[in-house]
């Protein structure tokens, strides 16, 4: 999950110094008075988002599993934790009726 996480920022930040330096040579324009910042910014996150999504396909199929596996695990967990739950509820009713 941390590797797919850290190609995206990859990838943005390698978007995000192409539309500077487009922006800057003049190719795109700068924005509207004082937002060229984030003009930049959101340029590159448009532009970023297509590429990931394309490029990082592979990546993201190997993040989900990895989600899927830890979200069934937790599942069991605390499915197991109420069943115990439920035993230990069961065995003090059984001895509460028999006293």
């Amino acid at each position: 999950m941390l590797r797919y996480t850290l190609m995206r920022l990859g990838i943005f930040v390698g978007c995000l110094v192409v539309v500077w330096g487009l922006v800057y040579a003049g190719v795109f324009p700068s924005g509207l008075g004082d937002s060229n910042g984030m003009w930049i910014v959101l340029l590159a996150l448009v532009i970023s988002a297509p590429i990931s999504f394309v490029v990082l396909r592979g990546e993201r199929d190997r993040a989900s599993v990895q989600v899927v596996n830890k979200v069934d695990r937790m599942k069991a967990n605390l499915e197991a934790n109420r069943s115990q739950e439920d035993r230990a509820d069961d065995a003090t009713r059984a001895q509460g009726q028999t006293s």
